[in-house]
């Protein structure tokens, strides 16, 4: 080693890292076992790059993460904040050489408020964990991603995650109400209230939610709650098309109803989903309508509902007779995913919000583009706001096939802009989608946000290569 190497301080930096982490927390809290933190290097994005990172943090404090923003920035080290790793879009992603900062073990719901309705919770805590703890007061946090059992409401809040009851109660950006973030340089911000109203200000809580962990690391929430509705009861209506199913989700929201929950899904899904599952699903339609109200006389919307799903031609409108068939129903949705994942090693999955009246076009555009690509594309749908999951299956041992699968994937966010949509309702942009959202912006929005992540984070190091 040459002279020029010896004084170089970045020869050392892995070891300064550990030596200033170590200053502040406890050892238990860094892993850097190489087998062990490979195993936080990425999400479950498919086609996302993952780097390898130099350290695990495993904070239990606020003054522990911002300890390690503080060494994060006087050593010039990128930080990536994670949750479970459940994202889609590979926005938790490792770069090479950066701090991982998980946040799981931060997972105490630290307050519950019957009165002013709200929660006050650590990032790490699991939506399901959560939403049983308020139950418990007779409330409700309503937005529940598919994978609301292992996800976390930190992870929630940096991707505004949705859910299946988004048609009635509306996103994760609805509910954050205020936030505890650690800033770059470690100092600690406060957003937002307790209130149940409040405008002082920018408002700064709406503009961490949705940023991928880009400008700040959530450490704390306050959450708006809701009293608990009363059991759903669901409706499957088979459809012979999808100009016909949609024109009954169309006439549904026209005629001023506010279901629970409206989902679709179509052949290709049913299909994966019967083989699964073994549940019986009519496999020779082309479309499935669930709908769900939890109203106190859901069966007088059930109905109403099924003579809109007739006139569009439904063939068949079966309602739930109680809970336990409800739960039944809304299984095979939940489980559409997992189905369409054992059709082939590996799966992409898009995440296109169009306007509920291009939804039709939506379904036959991605119809079209499987069957130029030769590939098998499931759709399961947030029928309800236009928010569809288009699932490509394809086996990545197959360089042809891989191509063919990012390709397609491409084509149908161009599809979905065309049709006057957005890239992503409720999964992020990540390292996925940075292509696109510099398409969906425009340049000049793109200049502002840019700016947005300059003031928040000047040396770039928090969750570099992401959005942007």
């Amino acid at each position: 080693m040459d002279d020029l190497q010896k004084d170089d301080p970045r020869t050392d930096l892995p070891m300064r890292l550990h030596t200033a982490l170590l200053a502040g927390l406890p050892a238990e809290a860094l892993l850097t076992d190489p087998d062990v933190t490979t195993s936080y290097a990425r999400d479950m994005a498919s086609f996302c790059a993952a780097g390898t990172p130099a350290v695990v943090v495993l904070p239990r404090t606020v003054e522990q993460v911002q300890h390690v923003m503080r060494t994060a920035t006087e050593l010039r080290v990128p930080v990536v904040p994670q949750g479970a790793r459940t994202g889609l879009s590979g926005g938790a992603n490792a770069s090479d050489g950066c701090i991982v900062l998980s946040l799981v073990k931060m997972d105490r719901v630290l307050e519950v408020d019957p009165v002013d309705r709200i929660a006050v919770v650590e990032p790490g805590v699991v939506n399901a964990v959560l939403s049983r703890a308020v139950a418990e007061h007779g409330l409700y946090y309503p937005p529940d991603p598919s994978s609301w059992e292992t996800c976390t409401i930190g992870g929630n809040i940096g991707t505004a995650s949705g859910g299946l009851c988004c048609v009635k109660y509306g996103v994760t950006a609805e509910y954050v109400l205020g936030l505890d973030v650690v800033l770059a340089d470690g100092r600690l911000l406060r957003t937002g209230r307790r209130t149940a109203k409040g405008v002082a200000g920018y408002d700064l809580t709406r503009l961490f939610v949705g940023s991928e962990g880009s400008l700040g690391i959530v450490v704390g929430a306050v959450l708006a709650l809701k009293p608990r509705p009363p059991a759903q009861l669901v409706l499957a209506a088979e459809f012979p098309s999808t100009a016909s199913v949609c024109a009954a989700v169309c006439a549904i929201m026209e005629r001023g109803h506010t279901p629970s929950l409206l989902e679709l899904m179509d052949r290709t899904t049913i299909r994966a989903v019967n083989e699964l599952t073994r549940m019986g699903l009519p496999n020779t339609t082309e479309a499935l309508l669930l709908c769900a109200f939890d109203t106190p006389d859901p069966g007088a919307d059930l109905a109403a509902v099924g003579e809109l799903c007739r006139a569009a031609g439904a063939t068949e409108v079966v309602p739930a007779a109680d809970a336990a068939e409800s739960e039944l129903l809304l299984q095979a949705r939940r489980m559409s995913l997992t189905a369409l994942e054992t059709i082939k090693p590996a799966t992409m999955i898009d995440d296109v919000c169009v306007p509920r009246t291009r939804l039709a076009e939506m379904l036959d555009g991605t119809a079209a583009v499987a069957e130029k690509y030769r590939l098998t594309i499931g759709v399961c749908a947030h029928a309800g706001d236009g928010n569809t999951h288009p699932v490509v299956c394809f086996d990545p041992a197959d360089e042809d096939e891989s191509r063919r699968a990012r390709e397609s994937f491409d084509e149908i966010m161009a599809l979905g802009l065309a049709l006057g949509g957005t890239i992503t309702g409720e999964h992020g942009v990540g390292v996925l989608k940075k292509e696109w959202l510099a398409r969906e912006l425009g340049p000049v929005g793109l200049e502002l946000q840019r700016g947005i992540k300059d003031v928040f984070d000047p040396l770039g190091l928090l969750n570099p290569g992401k959005l942007f």
